[in-house]
């Protein structure tokens, strides 16, 4: 199994929103594999969201509840952003050849 500083952290919360861990030796693995799609998802609505907020406030008619459902969806995009790069940065340190 990997050390405890090699732990892999997932793109979704366990209970009362704590953040989950993979320990495995297995990159290829089944979880592996699933936290890599979703993390995938995850990049693709934020990139989405992004042209729509370019969109929406370049509109002039935007209403107030429009301006509120987009800056909502933006902060959730932004946290599992934040979440991947999280990961990600770990993964890339644990990676990299030690001297």
């Amino acid at each position: 199994m990997t050390a405890p500083n090699e732990l892999r952290l997932l793109p979704w919360s366990g209970p009362e929103g704590k953040p989950c861990y993979l320990s495995t030796d297995e990159r290829g693995g089944y979880m592996s594999r699933l936290a890599d799609n979703v993390e995938a998802v995850q990049l693709g609505t934020a990139a989405e969201l992004l042209e729509e907020a370019f969109e929406t406030l370049s509109d002039r008619d935007v209403t107030l509840d429009e301006m509120r459902r987009l800056a909502k969806e933006l902060s959730g995009a932004l946290r599992d952003v934040l979440c991947v790069a999280t990961s990600r940065g770990r993964l890339m340190v644990v990676d990299e050849p030690r001297p």
